[in-house]
């Protein structure tokens, strides 16, 4: 993991096409505004494990309903 200081109104370029920048600090809690293209997906971490487990549990499903097709 890169861990990385930053200033309000600074920011960081990863992969020379999303910008994250410090919009506010505010006690524990930073506002983030991030610039990037339509096509990069963009997730909170636990909404992403949610679509993460959502997409595993549909996949699994799909599978023993084509097995049973099969049969």
């Amino acid at each position: 993991m890169l861990a990385l200081s930053r200033k309000k109104n600074e920011a960081l370029i990863i992969n020379n096409n999303v910008e994250v920048t410090i919009l506010e600090i505010k006690g524990d809690q930073v506002k983030l505004g991030i610039t990037a293209p339509k096509e990069v997906p963009i997730y909170r971490k636990e909404v992403y494990l949610q679509i993460q487990e959502s997409n595993k549990d549909a996949m699994h499903t799909e599978n023993l309903e084509a097995l049973k097709d099969l049969f």
